[in-house]
Order: structure tokens, then C-alpha cells, then sequence
């Protein structure tokens, strides 16, 4: 626990180290956030790298350690040294001002962040906790992933899986973005628990989440109400299902307060398609279950933010560039000229210099850490690098006066990417054509189209329309941030006309980063009513408390612990122990094919997993669900079968009696190994 504590502080210190390269105004707050989502992905990619080699040792954890500690070194720099003393200062100053005699926004930034810390623990503890009767997850939409993230985990620390196979359907390559578990795994092997390897990196991507969405409001917008708002609209989103709370008071009979006390069922998302809900709360739908998610958002938003932190600096170098000029026509010629080259210098480049002192430029730096940053997530999460990227080539299409810039990006994240891109589809069984088809409005069903989203996202679209045409004496969107925004709405439109995954609701990738940028709009509306007079300010309100209200009541039930879900047993995860102690780590082990075998604790090689986790992965399944099936009948062929499948053990327990006839008599033949309750493992191999 404790050197899973410590590669933690390693890569979040390399990562904000890193941030003093490229990010020259950003607050040691906003560095350590980003640094913490920087450094992990760094902490993944250089453990799994050195894994591949030595395997997931103590050699190759204590050699990871050792290269992502590298960005130390620039700590050599006597001036960066006074960059980052003078920013430790700068923050305790802040926080003594907070303490002695706080102004109004000190105050509010500590209660966010402090109530931020709190959610995020509360939260991720109920991801998985264990009781005496044995594993549960508290987030319903996690119950079918939880085993499954589990299960790469075990792989990774338990059994010996490189090159990576797909721990749930043996002699497959692996091809799902298995960053953040690989992560975890590493924790495991440091000595902590399954538990609390997720939970370390839970919770510290979560509260870092916030605030990179801080600063990418803070960045985009220059307005401190509406970048507070923005982190707060992207992770209670939600629609009007708010609404069923009143059906639900009704139906029962009882009070408010006591249906809040003992909610039964989500207000933004519902299993049944047909009743429409379908959009989802971030925490519960995609943060908690999507691990992938919780580190693939905030390297996007990173990389978002550098985009517009470096259109911003070219334009105020262009600005003073102006200026210089106008100020040029006061002095003498030889002053003139020395002003003008000053004021154009962060912009200009002399011809003779280029290309090496054009990336000396505080934008052309932005780019390339942007770039960097990019590149580093096809193995982390595949679908914000397919958002990212397209974005990306639209983008530099509408500022192709600032290809060069742009050119950096492309380039930089495509020789990181590259890499990723190229190992992982290597020999991939994933079928093509099961990612892509034609599908108008997304998961909508019958439904009519506008109805659906309306209902889904309540007032957001409304008020994202409203902020993006509100005129007074100017645009409340300004022209530069309307053609930034522009191209995220493909993110809305191509998942809303095309079926992205085998899993049309997957779409939701790529719709919520049309979602993470039009919430810093939405927010710059709120905070405009806000900043307005009296009956503005409780419109302000009201509309805000519409938007969150069915996201919050999601989490709400969350953090006061009103669900509970088992996933494991008693006696099922004390079977996984012996199943550890009785068989070698890369066995394969034949179970039931559902979502949490206990076989999933234990690192070996599972023949088959859940029928529905396999399918959204995009790979055949149905001819070795069928063997499976005349396996366990004990049809004439099951020896062959076995041998053919090259299964080492199988297992029956409960699980495989309810899902299918099990011929005992058959496995009668085979030596028992393990037994506990209702749990017995077979060995099939001499």
C-alpha cells in the first residue's frame, strides 16, 4: 500500500513538473491537477512498456519508478527552481490569506474543493467495497463492469499476461484501452488490495477531473463564476428525470424526503430503452464503471485547453504587436524599430531562425506539450483520441493560417499514437464492420428524435442555443470561442447519424465531449444572469438547479450509500483464493460464460466471459458458446472440445447449474482439486 501510495506521489510530481514546459500563468493547483492525469498516463504506458519485457516484477515496477522520476532533473534549471519555490509560496500564501481573513471567492474556491475531495471519496468507495458475505459495488450501471475491470486487473498482477490477451476470452489478443486497470495492477503488485488499487486511482483522477475542467473553463471563458460552474454542469449532468421523483412520491404514497431516504432507481438513466432515458449521469454512468474514462477526459480537456490557451497567446501577440506600432509613431525611427521587434517577438519569427526558434514560442510550446498529451491515449481510453483527433483536423483546417502550429500537434501526437495504434490492432480478431453502421438518433428507439434529447439533457440544449445567439452590444459568445466550439458539434452530430461500437449506447463517447464543451457556454450564461440584477440572478439559480437536479439526485443516492449490489460471494471469493493456490497463473480455467465468475479474482485464463462484454469488444463469440454448452452436457465430443480449447480446469458451481444443464457424471471422470460449498474445480490436464 504504502509504494502504491509512493509511484502515486512519483507521477503526480513528474507530471506537474512537466507543466512548467509549456503552461508559463497556471497556478500550482491547476498544475497539480493536470500533472496527476499527465504523470499517470505515464506511470501506464512506461510500466506496461518495461512489463513487456520483464513482466509486472519488482524490477520492472522499481525501473518504472526510476524513468518517470526523470522530470526531476529539471529541477537542475536554477530559474525553474524559483518558478516552482515562488509558486509553493505563492499557494501557502493563499491559503493563509484563505484562513486569516478570506474574501469571498477564497472562500468559496476552499468549500468546492473541499466538498469536491468528500464526493470523490464517498463515491469511489462504493465503486467496490467488501462486506462479511462478500463483494459488492454500490453503482448499479457498475455491476456488469466491476468483475470485468477486476479481471484485467488480476490478469495483469496475477497471471503473467504479456503480451495481453483478453482476460475474459482466452488466446485473443487484447485490444480494449487497458491503461488505468494496468495501473491498478501495478498498485496490486506494490501490495495493495483490488480495492484499494482502484480506489488510490479513483479518487485522485476524479478530484484532478475537476479541476482541469476548472481551468478549462477559467481558460476559455475569463470569468470566475462561469468557470466553477462549468466542472459542475459536466459532472451532475443529466435531463428532466428529475421529474420522475414527483411519479415516485405518488406511487409510494410517501413523503419527499422519504423517497430521497430509500431511492430505488436512477433519474437519468433506465435499463428498459423503451422508456427513453438513455443520456446518463457522468459519475454513475461513465466515471465509476468506464475506468477508461476517469483518465481519458482530463488528458482530453488538457489537450483542449493548450489549444486555446495558444490561439489566445497568438492573438495577444498580435495585439501588442499593434500596439508597438501605434506607440512606434511617437519616438524616433531607431526606437521604432527596436519597440516593433520587441512587441512582435512573441509572435514573429526571423526566417533565418526557423524552424528552431519557432518552437521557442509560447504557443508553438502549448502545441507540442497538446500534442504530447494526445498521444498518449489510444491506450488509455481510444474513444477520447478519436474525438480529440477529429476535432483536432477540423480545427486546423478553420486556422490554417496557423498550420505550422497546428502541424506540431498532428505530428507530435501522431508519433506517440502511432506506436499504440500499431501494437495494439496488430493481430487483432476485433471485427471491423461490427463498429460501424448507419443509426439516426443514437439510442432514441421509437422515440421522436427531439423529444428524446430534449428529455434526456432538459434545458442544456435550450440554453446552449440561447448563450450562443444572446446579443446585447456584442455576442455573448465571441467570435473566436463560436469558431473554437464549432467543430465539437460533430461530436453531437456523427454519433446521433452513425453507430460508433457494437454497442450503440457506446456512442456516448464521443457525445459527451459535444456535452464538455458546450457546458462552459451554458455556464457563461448562467454566470452572466447571475452577475445581473435580483430576478436575473433567481432565474440564474432556478435554471442551474434544473440542469443538475436529476445528475445530483444520482449521486446523492451514491454518496448516502443507498445501493448495494453483490457481486461475489462468500464463499465464491474464497474459492478464487484456492483456485490462486491450486493452479499455475497462466491456466485456463473453463466457468459459466457470465460477468462474475470468481474466476475473475484470480488472474488465470477464462475460456469464455460475459456473451454481452465480449460482443461490445467486437469479437465472434458464438461458436465457443455453443462447445461450451455441449462441454458441460457432457456430449460425446466434450473430451475433444476440451482438449481443443487446451482447458486445464473446470469449474461448476452455482452459477453453471443456472445457466445450463451440467452432466456431473461426465466430470465425475476428472480429479477434484479444489471444493468449497457449492464451488469445485476440476483438473483436466495431467
Amino acid at each position: 500500500m504504502i509504494i502504491a501510495l509512493a509511484l502515486s506521489l512519483i507521477a503526480i510530481a513528474s507530471g506537474t513538473l512537466l507543466t512548467y514546459m509549456y503552461d508559463e500563468d497556471a497556478p500550482l493547483a491547476s498544475r497539480l491537477c493536470s500533472g496527476a492525469c499527465i504523470g499517470f498516463a505515464l506511470l501506464g504506458l512506461l510500466g506496461f512498456a518495461l512489463a513487456l519485457v520483464f513482466e509486472l516484477t519488482a524490477p520492472a515496477l522499481i525501473a518504472t519508478a526510476f524513468l518517470l522520476a526523470t522530470p526531476l532533473f529539471l529541477l537542475v534549471d536554477a530559474e525553474r527552481r524559483t518558478q516552482v519555490s515562488t509558486d509553493i509560496d505563492s499557494a501557502i500564501q493563499a491559503i493563509s490569506r484563505a484562513i486569516s481573513r478570506p474574501d469571498r471567492w477564497a472562500f468559496i474556491y476552499f468549500f468546492f474543493y473541499a466538498g469536491v475531495a468528500v464526493v470523490a471519496w464517498l463515491v469511489f468507495a462504493r465503486a467496490m467495497f467488501e462486506k462479511p458475505d462478500g463483494i459488492y459495488t454500490g453503482v448499479l450501471n457498475n455491476y456488469g463492469d466491476l468483475p470485468f475491470h477486476l479481471s484485467v486487473i488480476s490478469r495483469f498482477a496475477w497471471g503473467q499476461n504479456f503480451p495481453p490477451e483478453d482476460p475474459t476470452f482466452a488466446g485473443v489478443r487484447f485490444t480494449y484501452p487497458f491503461v488505468t486497470d494496468f495501473i491498478s495492477a501495478m498498485f496490486v503488485r506494490a501490495g495493495a488490495s483490488l480495492r484499494d488499487s482502484m480506489f488510490i486511482e479513483n479518487w485522485i483522477l476524479g478530484v484532478a477531473l475537476v479541476g482541469v475542467l476548472h481551468r478549462f473553463g477559467q481558460q476559455l471563458l475569463r470569468n470566475r463564476t462561469a468557470a466553477i460552474l462549468t466542472p459542475v454542469l459536466v459532472v451532475l449532468n443529466g435531463g428532466f428525470g428529475w421529474w420522475l421523483l414527483f411519479d415516485d412520491v405518488k406511487k409510494t404514497g410517501k413523503g419527499v424526503f422519504q423517497v430521497l431516504a430509500h431511492i430505488q432507481h436512477s433519474y437519468t438513466i433506465l435499463p428498459e430503452a423503451a422508456e427513453g432515458w438513455r443520456w446518463g449521469n457522468a459519475v454513475t454512468s461513465l466515471l465509476v464503471p468506464q475506468r477508461g474514462f476517469l483518465l481519458g477526459i482530463p488528458l482530453a480537456v488538457i489537450v483542449l485547453t493548450q489549444w486555446w490557451a495558444a490561439s489566445r497567446s497568438d492573438a495577444e501577440g498580435k495585439s501588442k504587436k499593434v500596439k508597438g506600432k501605434k506607440d512606434s509613431r511617437q519616438h524616433k525611427q531607431s526606437e521604432a524599430s527596436a519597440a516593433a521587434n520587441t512587441a512582435a517577438g512573441s509572435t514573429a519569427v526571423n526566417s533565418s531562425l526557423f524552424p528552431f526558434s519557432f518552437f521557442l514560442l509560447p504557443s508553438a510550446k502549448r502545441m507540442l506539450a497538446a500534442g504530447f498529451v494526445a498521444g498518449l491515449l489510444p491506450l488509455v481510453h481510444a474513444h477520447s483520441f478519436i474525438a480529440v483527433m477529429g476535432v483536432a483536423a477540423c480545427l486546423a483546417l478553420v486556422n490554417f493560417k496557423r498550420w505550422r502550429e497546428w502541424l506540431i500537434f498532428l505530428v507530435t501526437a501522431s508519433l506517440i499514437a502511432l506506436p499504440q495504434l500499431l501494437w495494439s490492432t496488430h493481430g487483432s480478431a476485433v471485427k471491423t464492420s461490427a463498429f460501424i453502421g448507419f443509426q439516426f438518433g443514437w439510442d432514441k428507439g421509437d422515440a421522436n428524435f427531439f423529444w428524446f434529447w430534449f428529455k434526456n439533457t432538459g434545458l442544456f440544449i435550450p440554453l446552449l442555443i440561447a448563450a450562443l445567439l444572446w446579443k446585447r452590444d456584442n455576442y455573448l459568445v465571441s467570435r473566436r470561442l463560436l469558431f473554437f466550439y464549432l467543430p465539437f458539434l460533430l461530436c453531437f452530430i456523427i454519433p446521433n447519424m452513425v453507430k460508433l461500437a457494437p454497442w450503440i449506447w457506446d456512442n456516448v463517447k464521443i457525445l459527451f465531449y459535444w456535452w464538455i464543451a458546450s457546458a462552459p457556454i451554458v455556464a457563461l450564461l448562467l454566470a452572466r444572469l447571475w452577475e445581473s440584477n435580483a430576478w436575473n440572478r433567481g432565474l440564474a439559480a432556478v435554471l442551474f438547479v434544473v440542469l443538475i437536479l436529476a445528475g445530483g439526485l444520482d449521486v446523492f443516492a451514491l454518496v448516502t450509500r443507498q445501493g448495494e449490489y453483490q457481486e461475489f460471494d462468500r464463499d465464491g471469493v474464497n474459492f478464487a483464493k484456492m483456485i490462486e493456490q491450486q493452479t499455475p497463473p497462466r491456466a485456463t480455467i473453463l466457468h459459466a460464460p457470465v460477468h462474475n465468475t470468481p474466476v475473475f479474482l484470480t488472474g488465470r485464463r477464462s475460456l469464455m466471459g460475459y456473451p454481452g462484454h465480449i460482443w461490445t469488444h467486437g469479437l465472434d463469440f458464438g461458436q465457443r458458446e455453443t462447445d461450451i454448452k455441449k462441454i458441460y452436457a457432457g456430449s460425446p465430443d466434450a473430451a475433444a472440445l476440451l482438449a481443443k480449447y487446451g482447458v486445464d480446469y473446470v469449474v461448476i458451481d452455482p452459477q453453471e447449474h443456472s445457466l445450463m444443464p451440467v452432466n456431473e457424471a461426465f466430470f465425475s471422470r476428472y480429479r477434484e482439486v479444489a471444493k468449497i460449498g457449492e464451488y469445485h474445480l476440476y483438473k483436466i490436464t495431467p
